[in-house]
């Protein structure tokens, strides 16, 4: 146990059975969560097995209840820990920007607080930006990096779909975006009903919701869409994403990309194709789900990490 042993959350994780191909069989025991003093606030974060680390950072707007039919089947093989990033999931809500640097000093004091090392680090969406981050800043304590259904280069408006376009246009508009995110609460909804192709149960939805209850609270999410790095803006994260590849060009860190059908983000053929062709990069295609993956496709991205991080 770690920062003075604050055991505070008990929650039900899900559990796989092994040899079941169906996400609902994932669901059996009880286990529990920790949270940890960092700064001048706290994070809270799931733990299951023991073993050399696995870290898993969700995105947004959800929390590590994503990584709930993962962790289970990976924990009797690694110890498995996942976060709930700063403002988000049941960790603290300090008074913040929640600039993407604000997510970077949270989670450095939390990996240091946990003294982590010979890490692999799983992310996805923006966790698999700050996953590739942390690991380029600190490479002498990673042993790999899974990302998937993330940004791996810096964006442009032309890729994105019209309906797309029109709606991350109007959350960065000042007032506008106030109001679609933080006053209508329309941005969480969209995103799960979008971003997951099986569907959610109420119970799940209740879950993503619950650690946004009013408009302030949901101010993590309405910064997280202005990062998108698009056509060089913001300038901050845009120089993230092009350091981040720029380190995976040169990097000897094993890093695994696992893309799904379709063509955004991670998995778009150009940036598949560049992926490809680094020298320190595996690609392994997983087939049909949404952008929140491991709600459609808990067991396949399981086994795909677990196959791979047995040759390291």
């Amino acid at each position: 146990m770690h920062g003075d042993g604050m055991r505070t959350l008990l929650i039900a994780a899900a559990v796989a059975a092994c040899h079941s191909t169906h996400p609902e069989a994932v669901m059996t025991v009880t286990s529990q969560a920790h949270r940890i003093p960092v700064l001048d606030s706290f994070l809270a974060y799931r733990e299951a097995g023991a073993g050399r680390p696995i870290v898993f950072l969700h995105g947004n707007p959800t929390s590590s209840y994503v990584w709930r039919g993962i962790l289970p089947v990976l924990a009797p093989h690694a110890h498995c820990l996942a976060p709930d990033l700063i403002g988000m999931g049941r960790s603290g809500k300090p008074e913040s920007a929640y600039r993407y640097a604000d997510h970077v000093r949270y989670l450095d004091a939390w990996f240091d607080a946990l003294d982590l090392r010979d890490v692999v680090i799983v992310g996805y969406d923006w966790g698999g930006v700050l996953a590739l981050d942390w690991a380029s800043r600190h490479p002498e304590r990673v042993r790999g990096v899974v990302v998937f259904e993330t940004i791996l280069q810096p964006l442009s408006w032309a890729e994105y779909p019209p309906a797309g376009a029109e709606l991350f246009r109007k959350l960065r508009m000042p007032g506008a975006g106030e109001q679609l995110v933080l006053e209508d609460n329309g941005f969480l909804p969209r995103s799960l009903g979008n971003g997951v192709k099986s569907g959610l149960s109420a119970a799940d939805r209740a879950e993503y919701e619950a650690p946004f209850p009013t408009p302030a609270s949901r101010r993590p999410m309405l910064a997280w869409t202005r990062s998108l790095p698009i056509d060089g803006e913001p300038a901050d994260t845009t120089a993230v994403v092009a350091r981040n590849a720029a380190w995976l060009a040169t990097t000897k860190v094993p890093t695994l990309l696992l893309t799904f059908d379709g063509s955004g983000l991670s998995n778009a053929p150009a940036v598949v194709a560049w992926a490809s062709q680094l020298p320190s990069v595996t690609v392994r295609a997983l087939g049909p789900a949404g952008h929140h993956a491991p709600e459609d496709a808990p067991l396949p991205i399981a086994a795909a990490i677990e196959a791979w991080a047995a040759t390291l």
